[in-house]
């Protein structure tokens, strides 16, 4: 790279990083939400629920990269227009299309960006973030360690802690197992601590005593212990995780095996999976097109900008709602997916051609936004001249005319 290309490389990547980041972190705060339960009925801390919900972040960029990278390029093109260095460029020689070079660069690398985390990371963080909300829904600690609160664990079991001391040492325990029918047993203890050991957890008590009371029997029988081990295993089944369609990776997309159940009962929307994730880095290439074919030619700064800075908001959501669109309807129809590959590479291959060949799109010259807005005051005035209203349609058009 020249120091041309590297200060446009750089400004553009270092506006999309700051975008993408910002954006990310909007969007992640609102999804979020979703999980906050973890804390207020799992009883998790607010560091647990911050490492689970962290795995949300590189995900949400898949989808707000493209977005990033286009906001990224428009703003390098408008900066180097307004300070004329896009017209010192064209005037020392510099084609657009060489121009474009560190453009496409940067859009390169963030499609690789993208197509890294739809074929890897993204399924790879899916599982971890599942996984970890099932620890979290199946953890025993979570569950029964609510000082002050009478918790039913399982059906006929009770358990009650007076205080925590710390993480799985407790004060003042009380529990009551009326799940065998025969017999209730009623265990209070001072002391109890939860070990964990491969074989399953426990409940290890000190200081208290065991009631059991059969159903014929009048009385119950109390027992003292020094210590007593409650065995907690059968309320901490293994957290299962059902892998979906977004938790593949996408050579399990490619290649699915035989007795895939997903494949089996909707093959339709395993297709739709597969090339979401092929045509998902197609868009940074694309978007950065649309906004090179639309700002990256040289302007006065006495030219307005914003018609075209418009159309290259138009042109993006476009393109990327129809790809929604088809994506949906390739369920039913699977043809919509040649739609969606068919509508990328006219973008790229329109764009490509403008930029080579040198071919300005002068939109802010085929929309005058300053003509529509006399045409539209004339035509005011005279509809209020009608019901007798006046309007200082003329002094606006005054100084319209001295603004030019």
């Amino acid at each position: 790279m020249t120091s041309i290309d590297r200060y446009i490389f750089r400004t553009i990547f270092g506006a999309f990083l700051l975008i993408l980041f910002n954006l990310t972190a909007v969007i992640w705060i609102t999804q979020i939400l979703r999980q906050v339960d973890l804390i207020t009925n799992q009883g998790q801390t607010i560091l647990v629920f911050l490492r689970i919900t962290s795995l949300l972040l590189p995900i949400l960029m898949l989808v707000i990269a493209p977005i990033a990278v286009m906001i990224a390029v428009c703003y390098m093109l408008l900066k180097l227009n307004g300070d004329s260095e896009l017209v010192v460029m064209n005037s020392a020689g510099l084609s657009p299309a060489r121009v474009f070079r560190p453009v496409l660069a940067a859009c390169v690398l963030v499609a690789v960006f993208v197509a890294y985390i739809g074929a890897d990371l993204a399924p790879r963080l899916q599982r971890k973030m599942n996984l970890e909300v099932a620890k979290v829904r199946t953890d025993v600690v979570a569950n029964i360690v609510r000082p002050g609160a009478f918790i039913s664990v399982d059906r006929g079991l009770i358990f009650h802690i007076r205080e925590r001391r710390s993480e799985n040492q407790f004060r003042g325990i009380f529990i009551d197992d009326t799940r065998t029918p025969e017999e209730r047993a009623t265990i209070v203890a001072e002391y109890g601590q939860i070990v964990q050991r491969q074989d399953g957890a426990f409940l290890v008590m000190r200081d208290g005593n065991v009631q059991r009371r059969r159903a014929k029997e009048r009385d119950p029988t109390i027992v003292l212990f020094d210590q007593y081990a409650f065995d907690l295993t059968r309320l901490t089944p293994a957290p299962q995780v059902y892998v979906g369609l977004r938790e593949k990776f996408i050579w399990e997309l490619a290649f699915p095996a035989a007795d895939d159940p997903i494949l089996k009962s909707s093959p339709a929307q395993f297709r739709v999976e597969l090339h979401e994730r092929l045509f998902a880095p197609l868009y940074p290439l694309a978007f950065g097109m649309i906004s090179f074919s639309l700002l990256g030619f040289p302007r006065t700064t006495r030219q307005s900008r914003a018609v075209s800075l418009f159309a290259v908001i138009v042109g993006v959501a476009a393109l990327r709602l129809a790809g929604f669109a088809a994506s949906a309807m390739a369920i039913n129809f699977p043809a919509a997916l040649a739609v969606v590959y068919a509508m990328i590479a006219c973008a790229i291959g329109f764009g490509a051609f403008l930029v080579w060949r040198g071919i300005p799109l002068d939109v802010d010259e085929k929309v005058n936004l300053s003509a529509a807005a006399r045409s539209t005051l004339i035509r005011l005035e005279r509809l209020a001249a009608r019901v007798n209203i006046r309007l200082p349609a003329g002094e606006i058009l005054r100084r319209l005319e001295r603004s030019e």
